[in-house]
């Protein structure tokens, strides 16, 4: 038996003895008479409950009032005000070197100031000048804090409470007690019980005349070492299960590398448009360009984006396949959008489709705590005929109402490839004010009619950061702590399922 197990069962008899005098006891005002640590107390009575009918206990719940770390300090060496004033000389002393000596010196200057114990003297040669005002002084602070220490809090008014818990020397805490009364086999001495049958005891016999624990058949074993997913697939998989509900298909996302054609010119975006600049994206220098292109349909591209077509007058530029050929890590999936349209397009009758993908595109953004290099798109398209600009709020509002938010806004906003287009706004029930969430719009004539979709057909179109609800979600602050190599692993293991409120 080791020491801590002598000293457990030490205590534990002591207990029993207590309580064949008593017949009952609540261990909180046990360990306050006996000065004892009521953990420790505890832990020996729930030691004494898992030997059998020994005793009974009923738990209680109350409040106390306990030191801060501050106010044991107090308690122990005085307060910060009486520290001040022991430790001004009788010829005074430099009010900085006054607060250098004494820990917490400016608040206990100021209170020793308010409470009339010194004085300081500004006009001193050798700057303010510090010294006692009255020849002896009284820490009240003190002594309220050793009532407290010594569980007298019934000495204590009702005003010096308050105070004492302004400044953080006392706290309320919650207690869990127990109230400890004789079982049907109580007795005085008890012996350990054992919780193995070994060998040795079957073959001298000893087992016939020991106490076995009995055996716990309902106690869970030890956790499994596994892998755990990371928050942003927990929430993927929620959204994905969302499109899925709605009737959705699920895009091949699989080509981080994208050539600018497919990236923006089939999205009617302007080769001379700021996006495309190296300082918002990311170039490939090897392959630089891509090759192979549906020829016909690129002249289609071409031509609206120079002299226009299809009702639109078009950019009025030198439209370059140069440029276009560059290959660029994409800047958004709308690009596989735009595949998976053309690919609608070339069949021999259209058939109305609803689509979506959630995957990682790549932006040459500055970092910080709310900005990455690369992040996630949740982006879902609906193509069909006379579909308006009702159509597309109805789809938004499902879609976040299955997510769990139902207070929703829309703000005109511009995009080059959609018109109308929209930004989508909720109200954020913690921040109490309304933040975006998304961005949405009905494709433009100018993309969809050279892929060769019939006229009446639209398509609309809304897209939000996988990021964004993850931290708000899981209480995250800074992207960088959600993805990349400052993840906290500790934290990926401990999170919870993701479970979005419907």
């Amino acid at each position: 038996m080791t020491v801590c197990e002598e000293a457990m069962a030490e205590l534990s008899e002591k207990l029993l003895t207590i309580l064949s005098e008593r017949n009952e006891f609540d261990t909180l005002d046990l360990s306050i008479e006996l000065q004892f640590d009521h953990q420790r107390l505890v832990g020996a009575v729930k030691s004494l409950q898992s030997l059998g009918d020994v005793i009974t206990c009923e738990q209680r719940n109350s409040k106390q009032w306990e030191l801060t770390d501050e106010g044991k300090e107090i308690a122990e060496k005085g307060s910060h005000e009486a520290l001040i004033y022991e430790s001004i000389p009788l010829e005074g002393i430099n009010q900085n070197e006054l607060l250098g000596r004494v820990p917490n010196g400016k608040v206990g200057f100021s209170k020793a100031m308010s409470l009339g114990w010194i004085q300081i003297d500004k006009a001193a040669k050798d700057g303010p000048r510090v010294t006692k005002k009255v020849e002896a002084i009284e820490d009240g602070v003190k002594e309220i804090c050793q009532l407290v220490k010594n569980f007298q809090i019934d000495k204590i008014t009702d005003q010096q409470k308050n105070e004492c818990k302004k400044r953080k020397l006392i706290s309320e805490v919650k207690i869990v007690s127990y109230f400890v009364k004789k079982g049907t086999d109580f007795k005085t001495s008890v012996s350990k019980q054992e919780i193995e049958l070994t060998a040795d005891m079957i073959a001298s016999g000893s087992w016939k005349d020991k106490s076995f624990k009995p055996y716990n058949f309902n106690a869970l074993g030890l956790p499994p070492a596994s892998g755990h997913l990371h928050p942003l697939l927990k929430v993927r998989t929620q959204f994905r299960q969302i499109f899925l509900e709605m009737g959705f298909s699920e895009m091949p996302t699989n080509n981080y590398v994208e050539s600018s054609f497919w990236n923006f010119d089939a999205l009617f975006q302007p080769q001379q448009h700021p996006a495309r600049d190296a300082h918002d994206t990311f170039f490939i220098a090897e392959p630089e360009e891509a090759h192979e292109f549906p020829m016909d349909y690129l002249e289609k591209v071409k031509t609206v984006h120079s002299i226009g077509g299809y009702g639109s007058q078009g950019y009025k530029y030198d439209w370059k396949l140069k440029e276009a050929a560059k290959n660029i890590m994409r800047t958004h999936t709308t690009g596989v959008s735009a595949r998976m349209l053309y690919q609608l397009a070339q069949k021999e009758k259209f058939t109305p489709s609803k689509y979506f993908s959630i995957d990682r595109v790549f932006r040459n953004e500055t970092l910080d705590a709310t900005h990455l290099a690369e992040f996630h798109q949740i982006e879902g398209l609906v193509a069909d005929y006379g579909l308006t600009l009702g159509n597309l709020m109805g789809y938004i509002e499902q879609f976040f109402k299955k997510y769990g938010i139902k207070k929703l806004r829309f703000k005109p906003a511009y995009n080059p490839y959609t018109e109308p287009s929209m930004e989508i706004f909720s109200y954020h029930e913690g921040l109490k004010k309304w933040v975006e969430v998304g961005n949405s719009g009905v494709f433009r004539p100018e993309m969809l009619l050279p892929m060769g979709l019939p006229k009446n057909v639209s398509v609309i179109a809304w897209g939000l950061s996988l990021e964004r609800p993850t931290m708000i979600k899981y209480g995250i602050s800074n992207i960088r702590e959600l993805f990349g190599p400052k993840v906290n692993l500790q934290k990926i293991y401990d999170n919870p399922l993701c479970r979005l409120d419907k």
